[in-house]
């Protein structure tokens, strides 16, 4: 019988490996490496711990040598996710009822495989399959993943210890029970930590998940469930379920078990999906739970008291590392127009050092877009640039697809601060700058704030702090993540808890214990411990 009273303090952030030539994690990595480019994986779905083969297939391939096979997965049907469904909730009827510390040792288990024997494959699949050099793998599929594995078995500590006072005669207790159904699950291409964290926080506070992974991320994916089986995870609390996700996507919320949705990808199929529960409601068991970050117009705004050097390096790795694919991507810039030419020209020679190629090449800084779908998009941002009166492209601009999806960092500058590439998101490398008048400071960061639908992250440069403290009470609703003298992006887990709102998502922060809560329904219990009988004792002004 276990009656102890566990707690789990903060932990210390996973180190970033440097990987240096001929270290025991780069050795060990480029024998994963090469281990993985010469296997064509064959991913079944996995539904309630089988390995379900439809036979209706579909390929993985390397977004930096698109011809070549990754891995071929199953995609599932109608049939399937129903299973799913019925797999997850025969799982739930266990595992909401299994003490939190073993659903906690599950995660930290999860985190110390990861960081050790998994490091490499883990990071290796990321690389290939989703197009990230080394340190972009290492700190996304190894370091912030064991983060969030331990961060939130830490958070959901602090949860559970929040209890309520007692009153004379009585003792109250907070119960937080998982939601009454399955979470759906709908992960992106760009982050395995997300992929992971999207289906195992709802996991740890005792809910079971049906997992739609980016067909573009199946790879690391897949061996994520693999490491979660070896970690001791019960089989139908998470369902692994490649294929389409509008077909998924109306399975589920046709179901009178959703209980909720767990979401990174676009704003307009988030929206889809949460139009999709709302028809459905009078069908659901409870109101559905519904988080997601969806889109990102992500900006920075120079003040004149800036530091052109720290602006260029902002720009430049805030918009073009990972090849601008983060949510938090720099991808549009105000800065006065006597600034602007020096930093063009720090963006110029940062351009010139740098290498593009494949990902087994480790000298290569920038490597390939996604997919097809995504380079096409990109490349047509880039010539509409070209041929329009308002806008010029002064940085790079180069689209190749004859071996990978390679899209050259690209600078377009604008005289026009609601140009399109100024307002839409790209998701690729692309940043779109505007030159303002330097004495119209102001001005511009009403249009930063108004141009854009989204407010997922955004960052302020200069030195007088009065005016960044202006700017920054000015852009308050523009970003959900705001840097000071920083690029907008690299949000670490426990320090800066990630997400936006407006058309960015619910801003319900992941990496934060803002995040658990919605997994939970809490109930509040009072037990009196002499119970009354005389019926005016609460009244004693009456006369009896």
């Amino acid at each position: 019988m276990n009656n102890s009273l566990i707690t789990f303090p903060l932990p210390a952030n996973e180190p970033v490996k440097a990987c240096l030539e001929g270290s025991p994690e780069r050795i060990a990595l480029d024998k994963e490496l090469d281990r993985q480019y010469n296997t064509v994986v064959e991913i079944p779905a996995i539904i309630g711990g089988k390995e379900v083969r439809t036979g209706k297939i579909a390929e993985v391939t390397c977004p930096t040598e698109h011809g070549h096979v990754l891995a071929r997965y199953h995609m599932v049907g109608e049939k399937e996710v129903k299973m799913a469904i019925d797999a997850a909730m025969k799982a739930r009827e266990e595992w909401s009822r299994t003490p939190w510390t073993t659903r906690a040792a599950i995660n930290l288990k999860c985190a110390e495989l990861l960081s050790t024997t998994w490091r490499a494959r883990i990071n290796a699949a990321t690389m290939l399959g989703q197009g990230k050099n080394i340190y972009q793998a290492e700190i996304d599929s190894a370091a912030e993943t064991c983060d969030f594995f331990r961060y939130n078995v830490s958070f959901a500590s602090q949860i559970y210890a929040m209890q309520p006072k007692d009153a004379k005669n009585c003792i109250d207790h907070n119960e937080f029970r998982p939601l009454e159904g399955f979470i759906l699950a709908v992960t992106p291409f760009n982050f395995t930590s997300i992929a992971s964290n999207l289906c195992m926080t709802p996991v740890l506070m005792g809910n079971v998940a049906l997992w739609k992974p980016s067909r573009t991320a199946l790879l690391s994916n897949y061996y994520l469930m693999l490491m979660y089986k070896e970690a001791g995870l019960p089989d139908g609390v998470i369902n692994f379920l490649p294929g389409s996700g509008e077909l998924i996507g109306k399975v589920c919320t046709e179901s009178h078990y959703f209980a909720g949705l767990h979401f990174t990808g676009s704003t307009a199929t988030f929206n889809s999906l949460w139009a999709s529960a709302t028809k459905n409601l009078d069908n659901y068991i409870s109101y559905p739970r519904i988080v997601g970050e969806t889109g990102g117009k992500d900006f920075i705004f120079v003040h004149p008291s800036a530091d052109p050097a720290a602006v260029a390096h902002a720009a430049f790795t805030g918009a073009f590392e990972y090849q601008g694919q983060k949510c938090s991507a720099a991808s549009r810039m105000y800065i006065p127009k006597s600034m602007w030419p020096d930093v063009l020209e720090r963006l110029k020679v940062m351009a010139s050092q740098v290498k593009m190629g494949g990902v087994r090449d480790h000298d290569n800084f920038i490597n390939a877009v996604i997919d097809e779908a995504s380079f096409k998009r990109i490349e047509a941002q880039i010539e509409n640039a070209r041929g329009s009166k308002d806008a010029k492209v002064v940085l790079g601009g180069k689209c190749d697809r004859s071996v990978g999806w390679f899209v050259e960092p690209t600078v377009i500058e604008t005289s026009d601060p609601k140009f399109k590439t100024m307002v839409e998101e790209i998701f690729g490398p692309v940043l779109t700058v505007y030159p303002y008048e330097d004495a119209k400071w102001e001005e511009a960061v009403k249009l930063c704030d108004e141009t854009s639908p989204y407010g997922l992250t955004g960052s302020v440069f200069g030195k007088d702090r009065l005016a960044v403290e202006k700017i920054s009470e000015m852009l308050c609703y523009a970003a959900g993540n705001f840097y000071i003298n920083d690029r907008p992006t690299g949000a670490v887990v426990g320090c800066q808890p990630f997400g936006g709102a407006r058309a960015s998502g619910t801003d319900d922060k992941a990496g934060g214990p803002f995040n658990l809560f919605r997994w939970v329904c809490p109930r509040s219990i009072k037990e009196t411990l002499v119970s009354p009988t005389d019926i005016f004792a609460a009244y004693p002004y009456i006369k009896r």
